[in-house]
């Protein structure tokens, strides 16, 4: 007898993941791999980090915690936002999650039902999508313009057809880099609200821009699920703490589905994660450096061939337009790394649309990683 398979678990893989493992497994074999395809910090957590788990080892029981997280870092997050931002935030609207990941399930779980339709722009981050169908939520993908820089807008919205129910933003976004103005986000804010529609703004590249700074949607809503994490600009990747702000209507079904599904984040990560808000001299070292990848290969990739290039304005990605090498973005980022030794991701996994014609660079390494990357895809492309 043969026993089904969930249809809600067939979704499509992570490729970068996919390309991460094949990567690592020439580099097992001897081969020299430069790391550009993973959206990931090279250094890790900051020695306040370090220094407040290995505090919290000793000195705590380290057990489940409240479901919504422990006070003090609560507190410390809604601090955050009275100093980055000039917001008064209630400690209770304040969630950590496991993750950003935990995050977007509980904010997708809490808010919509089976059926609901969510608009998201093409290119965009491909979980967002896969974890909405494995929820029965339709994802609804548009492609967005260069003229836009890859962002929704007002005019986007109103030329989609049917109901929406909910909004996914980004900025600074994957694999883009672009941002959105405070004038942009008032005008998305204000569309949502005046129809009813429920934005989720993910936030996890705040504090990696080169620009502008970010806005955050909470400066203009109260009724938006705001997701951030330690990842990214905290270079917490591993740890796997993250939080939302959320809509006060919503907590007790948020905090509810977090302890049916998650029980506690992992209390160590939560004690370490308190210090990583005192720690902006070393985080701000690491933005540094992304800065002079940044303009390293905005500067060496035209050089390559790669003109055509996305807006960097914030997080660690450079999106390429590769169409006039390559019609199939899957085997040319193979045929790179397994000819050049360069690991990138395929635009397939952010855009539906146009994904076989572009790849993203992820600029979150060291500075010679970058500058052995521009020279090698120079000789690659004229070979």
């Amino acid at each position: 007898m043969t026993l089904r398979k969930s249809s809600r678990g067939q979704v499509p893989p992570f490729i970068v993941m996919d390309v991460m493992r094949e990567a690592n497994r020439l580099e097992a074999t001897g081969r020299d791999i430069l790391h550009l395809e993973v959206g990931q910090p090279s250094t890790g957590a900051p020695s306040g980090v370090i220094a407040a788990a290995q505090q919290a080892l000793v000195n705590d029981r380290l057990g489940y915690t409240e479901a919504l997280g422990i006070d003090p870092l609560r507190r410390r997050i809604a601090q955050y936002y009275s100093d980055a931002h000039d917001i008064d935030v209630a400690e209770d609207r304040v969630i950590v999650t496991t993750g950003s990941s935990g995050g977007f399930m509980l904010a997708f779980l809490s808010a919509f039902d089976v059926g609901d339709r969510v608009v998201l722009v093409d290119p965009g981050y491909p979980a967002y999508r896969n974890i909405l169908a494995a929820l029965g939520i339709e994802a609804v993908c548009v492609p967005a313009t260069a003229e836009d820089r890859y962002q929704p807008t007002p005019a986007l919205l109103d030329r989609i057809d049917g109901d929406i129910d909910g909004l996914i933003v980004a900025s600074p976004a994957n694999p883009t880099g672009t941002m959105i103005s405070g004038a942009e986000m008032v005008a998305l804010t204000t569309y949502c609200d005046d129809r009813g529609i429920r934005l989720i703004s993910d936030e996890i590249y705040h504090g990696i821009t080169y620009e502008m700074p970010g806005v955050t949607a909470l400066s203009h809503t109260q009724n938006a699920f705001i997701v951030n994490s330690f990842s990214k600009y905290y270079s917490m990747t591993g740890w796997r703490v993250g939080w939302m702000v959320i809509p006060e209507q919503l907590h007790r079904s948020v905090e509810c589905l977090a302890q049916n599904i998650f029980i506690s984040v992992p209390a160590l990560s939560q004690h370490a994660a308190s210090a990583a808000f005192d720690c902006t001299a070393e985080l701000d070292e690491n933005v540094a450096r992304y800065a002079a990848n940044r303009d390293l290969l905005l500067r060496e990739l035209p050089r390559a061939g790669l003109t055509n290039l996305a807006p960097a304005d914030g997080a660690f990605y450079v999106y390429a337009d590769v169409s006039h090498l390559t019609n199939d973005s899957e085997n040319f980022c193979r045929r790179m790394l397994t000819e050049a030794g360069i690991a990138t991701a395929p635009g397939t996994d952010f855009d539906h649309y146009r994904g076989n014609e572009t790849i993203r660079i992820s600029f979150a390494g060291d500075t010679q990683t970058m500058a052995e990357a521009s020279a090698r895809l120079k000789d690659w492309i004229e070979c």
